[in-house]
């Protein structure tokens, strides 16, 4: 069986407020068959530099989205994790740490492995130099 490759994307969020708006979108994928989500891991930390992982069923009002997201691999994501984004985690702020494989790229795979190819290397272009670049004049 072929296997996507997986990425971690760490989305930040200031003042501590995780944001139930993604929940959907990621559903939305996982429906469609584009991505299957490994783990999630919520942090927070707060003013005073203090960190907290937090479940899923624990995020509160709003957040109730995440709970219907199908989950691989709970626990993939560790404190280990937790503790290395949080390095770079300015105070007050939260993130959501979120694993998962890109299935679409699974028949892909099957076809460099066939044709005895391998991956030399993967670059991932952010979002926000695509959109310069696309919107420059």
């Amino acid at each position: 069986m072929a296997v996507g490759p997986v990425d971690v994307v760490i989305i930040g969020f200031p003042g501590n407020k995780f944001s139930g708006q993604i929940a959907p979108a990621i559903v939305d994928l996982v429906n469609a068959g584009t991505i299957r989500v490994i783990d999630l891991l919520f942090i927070m930390k707060d003013a005073d530099g203090s960190i907290t992982t937090i479940e899923a069923g624990d995020l509160g009002e709003g957040l109730e989205g995440f709970l219907t997201i199908d989950i691989v691999q709970p626990g993939a994501l560790n404190d280990e994790d937790a503790d290395e984004v949080a390095e770079d985690l300015p105070p007050n702020s939260a993130a959501l740490l979120i694993a998962f494989e890109n299935t679409w790229a699974a028949q892909f795979v099957k076809a460099v492995q066939a044709a005895d190819g391998f991956v030399i290397d993967q670059i991932r272009i952010p979002v926000d130099v695509v959109n310069a670049v696309v919107t420059a004049d």
